[in-house]
């Protein structure tokens, strides 16, 4: 009988259903969006109703797209996206929307809590900086303005959490409250030095404790799952990763300095810097990228708020293109006369700047920016930004970056990736699946299962890869531009 492991990537746009074979090949995937509720305020939201309902659709509409015996699914992986942030009843009922990564709501809460004195300690003990980016200020925001929320977390009938222990919770049948680690060290209310929640520093948000699952190493036991009566007999969950944090482990990023970016809604660059824990002094954050078997690997992380996002805004804001496929071409056929410089901060600027009031602007502009000008400068913004991180973990790790490995559907966008290349002035490495985050965790499932051995599962991958052309000093020269067309969006 043939094994297959199954893994669910739960990200910003929609939810993912793929499905692996013994060897770790991905044979088929399947997609439902949801909805993207953005009020006057720019304020983003998701149902989380929709989200697991969707979960349970796709992964019935993977396995019939498949045609495959559902008996011979013998586990499950679960990647998700990360910072977004939930509380939900004891019944499995949301208490109120699920607040997304990209929302700045909580500015208020953590500009109110720097200003009690608390901003370096919380930096020093979680890895990572004070800002309403992160799931800590989004649930005391829900603490402090959802009736009932707080009274409910205090008496144990409401719990608190990330995307990942929803789904569990929701997938055991509201039998099984567990988080893993990348997910629990991204909420900027777990202390990665003693590998536990923070009791001060949840009381400093307002976030009881019991109300925060347990945390569980990442190729744990979470429970069961039949998916609503799905499968005949359920079906172990033993992978459970952020998807940033999913990519570097698909991607085999297993040993210090080696790097990934995933691009998608978001980007996540992320670099292994091996079992101890290092601070960045140059503006990126320190996070547990997984616990395995017992064996903590930490990783360096800068995160950016828009960058598929800015095709997004192309498409279905401005209408200057019908889809993202048409950006490449575009791209190519800009006047490389034209310097206008699009810096993204739409809703502020995340590492390395940190500055939540910056605002976006286009800079440099002449009667030579037209719409294709304007596209491939929303090209050229994600790879600036990824290139800022690259060059701040540099400095942090003092490891020579040799190589990025890429993953996320803006990979196979030739343009971007050689200009990528270009500016960071390294080698880009493409692999042949774009679907890394879940099948990270899918991966993490298969070999706590015994279906796949690490070592063969990650050697032999071809890559595609992308070196730097670009005369050096054209490349540093275009650089220099992006460093003062951002500070025209800084406040500070």
């Amino acid at each position: 009988m043939a094994k297959y492991i199954l893994g669910i990537d739960q990200s910003t746009q929609g939810t993912k259903a793929l499905i692996f074979d013994e060897k770790g090949g991905l044979i088929c995937r399947a997609d439902l969006p949801h909805r993207q509720i953005i009020n006057e305020k720019g304020w983003v939201e998701h149902d989380p109703e929709e989200i697991y309902a969707n979960t349970v659709q796709v992964v019935k509409n993977v396995i019939e797209k498949a045609g495959i015996d559902k008996g011979e699914i013998v586990g499950l992986g679960i990647s998700n996206q990360r910072e977004t942030s939930l509380a939900w009843n004891r019944d499995g009922s949301p208490v109120y929307n699920a607040i997304v990564w990209q929302c700045g709501r909580a500015a208020e809460i953590c500009d109110r809590i720097e200003k009690e004195g608390h901003a370096q300690m919380i930096g020093e003990r979680t890895g990572i900086r004070l800002s309403p980016y992160f799931p800590a200020g989004k649930l005391a925001w829900i603490m402090e303005n959802v009736e009932g929320a707080k009274k409910g977390a205090q008496d144990g009938d409401v719990f608190l959490g990330t995307v990942d222990a929803y789904l569990v919770y929701r997938l055991t049948g509201c039998k099984v409250r567990r988080t893993d680690y990348s997910n629990a060290s991204r909420t900027q209310l777990f202390n990665i030095h003693t590998l536990a929640w923070d009791e001060e520093i949840c009381d400093i948000f307002g976030i009881p404790v019991k109300a925060l699952g347990e945390v569980t190493d990442s190729n744990g036991d979470f429970g069961e799952t039949d998916f609503e009566g799905y499968f005949d007999r359920p079906i172990p969950i033993r992978g459970v990763l952020g998807d940033s944090h999913g990519a570097l482990f698909g991607q085999g990023c297993l040993e210090p300095g080696m790097t990934k970016t995933t691009y998608g809604t978001g980007s996540s660059v992320m670099m292994n810097i091996g079992e101890k824990a290092a601070m960045s002094e140059h503006g990126v954050v320190t996070s547990l990228a997984w616990c395995m078997d017992g064996k903590v690997n930490y990783c360096f992380e800068g995160n950016i708020n828009y960058t598929g996002a800015v095709i997004t805004w192309l498409k279905d804001d401005l209408q200057l293109i019908g889809s993202a496929k048409e950006t490449e071409a575009l791209a190519f056929s800009a006047s490389p006369e034209d310097h206008s410089y699009l810096v993204p901060a739409f809703t502020g600027f995340g590492a390395p700047y940190w500055d939540s009031d910056a605002r976006a602007v286009i800079s440099g502009m002449s009667r030579t920016t037209r719409k294709a000008e304007i596209v491939r400068d929303a090209l050229d913004c994600i790879a600036y930004q990824i290139t800022d991180i690259v060059k701040a973990m540099g400095e942090d790790a003092g490891i020579p970056i040799k190589e990025l490995r890429v993953d996320g559907g803006p990979t196979g966008n030739r343009y971007l990736m050689q200009f990528q290349s270009d500016i960071a002035g390294i080698p880009v490495m493409v692999p042949p699946a774009e679907e890394l985050s879940g099948m990270g965790a899918a991966y993490a499932a298969g070999i706590a299962l015994g279906v796949y051995n690490k070592e063969e599962l990650f050697s032999g991958v071809e890559r595609k890869e992308y070196r730097p052309e670009m005369d050096r000093a054209l490349a540093d020269e275009k650089y220099d531009g992006w460093k003062k067309a951002v500070s025209l969006a800084l406040t500070h």
